[in-house]
């Protein structure tokens, strides 16, 4: 049984949505989940390092960048050596602006220049999830347990 951390931030609930499709399907394979949010839960980058892997999602805001909620944790990361760490990034974004997903890709790049071990597909969500984007987060953290095994 592993430890996850679960982060997100939602404004309009679709990352949240896909963040407890991911929840839902990690319980189910027997995993400890830690569920915070960005906007309400005090979350201190140190405690990263106490699981065995973490999923970070994010809506993107305006077109291209981090959302507020998630600004002093992007920067408070670069205290915190993040080398080796399995990290999922996800997000709902919105394909009628320019950049598409910015913001998680951002943070991809950013935990990626500090020596996290991504799960190497950045999963971005157009607007709500579908179907087909149920089956994406789940297929995701299929990958991300993988990892996990592989390391152990």
């Amino acid at each position: 049984m592993s430890e996850i951390l679960m982060l997100y931030a939602s404004g309009t609930g679709n990352t949240e949505l896909m963040a407890e499709v991911m929840v839902a399907f990690l319980e189910d394979k027997n995993n400890q989940i830690v569920t915070k949010t960005f906007d309400f839960d005090p979350i201190d980058v140190e405690e990263l390092l106490n699981y065995d892997a973490i999923l970070i999602g994010t809506h993107t805001w305006d077109d291209g960048g981090l959302p507020y909620e998630v600004e002093d944790f992007y920067e408070e990361l670069a205290d915190v050596d993040l080398t080796g760490k399995i990290i999922g990034v996800f997000g709902s974004a919105d394909s009628f602006y320019d950049t598409y997903g910015g913001a998680v890709d951002l943070l991809s790049d950013h935990l990626q220049n500090l020596g996290a071990t991504l799960v190497p597909q950045r999963l971005k969500v157009d607007l709500e999830p579908d179907r087909k984007d149920v089956k994406r987060c789940e297929v995701f953290v299929g990958v991300l347990c993988e990892m996990i095994e592989e390391k152990v």
